[in-house]
């Protein structure tokens, strides 16, 4: 009975051991609903439940057992592409923020609503009859290239050292972020359906979604928000080829799929040592 207790704590150990050595980035499906960071924990506490380490509130635990960030926000409403850096790989993840990210989005038009997606509630509603295909791509002109943008007051930038979008929901009063610059690689329209339009967008870092549907709506001589949002890649990492699904989250899973840093290449793979030359 005791050899086998020792066995199974041996095992717990070594699979802690492999997990917490794990230097890299690798990428997860984020589902509609819960927030990035609740898809992050859920992440965490999958991955020490299997190294035998229970974590009742991950957010709340004393001890830091697995170090583990991910790259780049997604809304709650909003699936895809979620980067992940665990060990030094959260050192790289400063890349994925900068780097081009791709999205599929579904847009409606006739309807603003305050957070400008479908979590939000209506505040404006104007025709969209008078709207073609033919107005939309030649609209979309206009948010190509290096651009100026507006980030939506329901976002994770922070004011005061809080999120604009918890702020909100308490009830404080925001101040609205001056236009920044963004850049957007390419922006086409897949689907013209009225109210509904897809549009299939490559962009740099700090792009909103949610504010170019925005403002698409107001250029038509309408409104309109964000339906259905999907992040189909985010710097090398795609949808189709690279993401985890949730019953993919195990440590063997992650080994297969890492990328490691340059760092723990080199611990895996040493040069070797160069041999003295005359003087």
């Amino acid at each position: 009975m005791a050899g086998n207790t020792s066995s199974a704590a041996s095992k717990v150990s070594s699979s802690l051991v492999k997990l917490q050595s794990l230097h890299g980035m690798f990428a997860i499906y984020k589902k509609k609903g819960p927030t990035s960071a609740d898809v992050l924990n859920a992440l965490k506490e999958a991955l020490l439940k299997e190294a035998g380490v229970e974590t009742p509130n991950p957010r709340k635990r004393k001890k830091q057992w697995l170090k583990m960030g991910h790259g780049g926000t997604l809304d709650s409403a909003a699936s895809g592409v979620l980067v992940v850096g665990v060990g030094d790989g959260t050192k790289m993840l400063s890349s994925m923020l900068t780097g081009s990210k791709k999205y599929v989005a579904v847009g409606e038009l006739g309807k603003a609503t305050d957070t400008l997606d479908a979590t939000g509630s209506v505040v404006l509603e104007k025709g969209f009859e008078h709207i073609t295909r033919l107005d939309v791509e030649e609209k979309l002109k206009s948010f190509t290239g290096d651009i100026m943008q507006v980030p939506p007051l329901f976002s994770a930038l922070k004011q005061d050292g809080q999120r604009l979008s918890v702020l909100l929901k308490k009830g404080h009063k925001v101040e609205a972020k001056p236009a920044r610059p963004v850049t957007v690689y390419s922006l086409t329209l897949q689907e013209f359906t009225p109210p509904l339009f897809t549009l299939d967008i490559e962009c740099g870092g700090g792009f909103y979604v949610r504010s170019l549907v925005d403002e698409l709506g107001k250029a038509l001589s309408s409104c309109a928000h964000v339906k259905e949002l999907v992040r189909t890649k985010q710097g090398p990492f795609t949808l189709q080829e690279h993401v985890l699904h949730e019953q993919q989250w195990t440590l063997e899973n992650i080994l297969q799929a890492l990328r490691p840093t340059p760092h723990a290449q080199n611990q895996q793979n040493p040069t070797p040592k160069e041999q003295p030359g005359p003087e």
